[in-house]
Parts: C-alpha cells; sequence; structure tokens
C-alpha cells in the first residue's frame, strides 16, 4: 500500500469551508519531492476539479520546514537515466503536471511556507497566487549547482514575478535570499513571525473567503489571462532540455560534489 504524504483539511474559521488547507510531510526532515509525493501533490490540486464552493486553497509543507526540492535520493529518480527516453521523458513530466495543476486551479492558492524553500520547492511555490513566509524563511535554487537547468516552466512565473535580473540572480548564480529580501523583490506577499505563516495564510484566504466566489475565479482568470499568455510557449522544451543535461557530466558530477559535500568541477561535458 502507498503510504500518504498529503492530507486535506478545512480552515477551523467561520467561513472555513470555504477555505481548504493541503499539507505535505514525508516523515523526513527535507520534506523533499519524490516522484511519488508530486503524483500525490498532483492528485490533490485535481481534486478540486469541479468544486464550485472552495473559495481559496493553502498549500503548506511541514511546521519546520516547507520543502528542500527534489528528492535525489528517490530510488525512480536515481534510476532515471537507465530507461529509455521515452520513459523518462514520461517521469520527467511529474515536476510540469504538479506545478500546472496548481497553477490551473479556479479558486485562489495561497502556499504558507516556513523554514526553507530550494528548488522544486520554489517551482511548486511560484505555481499559486500568493506566498506567505515566516520572518526566518530562505530561498534558494542550487539546480545549476547540480549541472541542472531549471524546468517545470517555472522560470516564466518567477520572471513574472521578480523580473528578468532579479531571476537571473536566483537560478544562474544562485543566491540564497532570506524572507525580508524575498518580499521587497515581490517573491513573497506576507511575511509571518516564525510558526505563524499557516496562521497569516488563513487570515488571507478568509478575507478571500468573504468575497463572491464566482467573482473571485472570473477575476484570477482574467488576471492569468492577461500577464500569462507567452508562459508555455517559452518553457516548452524545459523538460526535454532537463533531460539533456541529466545525461551531462557536469550532472553527475554535481550530484557527486553535493552528496559528497565538495566544490563542483564542471567542465561543459
Amino acid at each position: 500500500m502507498t503510504e500518504q504524504f498529503v492530507s486535506i483539511e478545512r480552515a477551523e474559521t467561520p467561513l472555513g469551508q470555504r477555505v481548504a488547507i493541503v499539507r505535505f510531510d514525508t516523515g523526513s526532515k527535507a520534506n523533499a519531492l519524490s516522484q511519488e509525493l508530486m503524483r500525490q501533490l498532483t492528485a490533490a490540486a485535481r481534486s478540486f476539479e469541479g468544486d464550485a464552493d472552495t473559495n481559496a486553497i493553502i498549500l503548506t509543507g511541514r511546521a519546520d520546514r516547507f520543502c528542500l526540492g527534489m528528492d535525489l535520493k528517490d530510488p525512480e529518480f536515481q534510476t532515471a537515466l537507465d530507461l529509455p527516453l521515452n520513459e523518462r521523458r514520461q517521469l520527467l513530466q511529474l515536476g510540469p503536471r504538479m506545478c500546472k495543476a496548481w497553477e490551473d486551479l479556479e479558486p485562489m492558492t495561497i502556499c504558507a511556507i516556513e523554514g526553507w524553500c530550494v528548488g522544486g520547492g520554489v517551482a511548486l511555490a511560484a505555481s499559486l497566487d500568493l506566498r506567505v513566509c515566516s520572518r526566518s524563511s530562505q530561498f534558494y535554487i542550487p539546480e545549476i549547482e547540480r549541472g541542472l537547468n531549471m524546468s517545470w516552466g517555472s522560470l516564466p512565473r518567477i520572471a513574472g514575478l521578480i523580473g528578468p535580473a532579479r531571476t537571473k540572480r536566483l537560478t544562474i548564480i544562485a543566491e540564497q535570499i532570506n524572507a525580508e529580501t524575498a518580499e521587497n523583490w515581490g517573491w513573497v506577499d506576507y511575511i509571518a513571525e516564525d510558526g505563524m505563516a499557516m496562521g497569516k495564510a488563513i487570515s488571507v484566504a478568509d478575507k478571500i473567503a468573504a468575497m463572491p466566489p464566482v467573482a473571485v475565479r472570473m477575476i484570477k482568470q482574467g488576471i492569468e489571462t492577461a500577464t500569462k499568455p507567452l508562459n508555455r510557449a517559452v518553457s516548452a522544451t524545459d523538460m526535454d532540455q532537463f533531460a539533456l543535461m541529466q545525461s551531462s557530466t557536469d550532472h553527475a558530477e554535481g550530484v557527486a560534489s553535493f552528496l559528497e559535500q565538495r566544490d563542483a568541477k564542471f567542465t561543459g561535458g
């Protein structure tokens, strides 16, 4: 039987039936995105399809840490290079499908982040409408340091929020930013005290829940249509770019150096 890492509940507030809370916790300190967790998060998002009553959905990870990105130790991920290309492409679609499923939701979505949010966690958070983080939160995209490109359709989403130069600082220079910088850049919308990100997210969700449900969805749809018409076009090849980089010697060196806790020596191979 597959272990369940994702749970769905309703907020315990007067308007709580209009506010859903989705939590994911793998039981590990990293709370990393394994292939199975991505399947479950995709299914959780799609479970709201046809739901006409929910106005807001909050996504959160562990109480002490949102997510440290893709699980590099996941057996499915480790064996991906041994698969035929057609099967590997199917596996690599899990991340993009997960992010797209969350982005396509009609209700407003809020990401409640405590602690670190890394790599794939950043890509997932970028798929939601609003982000709330704790004061000690840190954001970091180390994909390039692992010999990989940033994919899952995340680059246009992130650039749309913080602009091209800051997106390059995050994804090419791999700068780590704190909550205050993230707010100044426009990456997060609200900062809460440590341990209170969920409380702040519920407060924002309650305000949304009090609004006319149909109007909320209409306005969100109008904004999404106006601001993201080219996102899919400019990120259409990033999955295949990822597959190419995954088979490179630079990726092998990036992963080895990470696991061995040493500086990587990239050669362009």
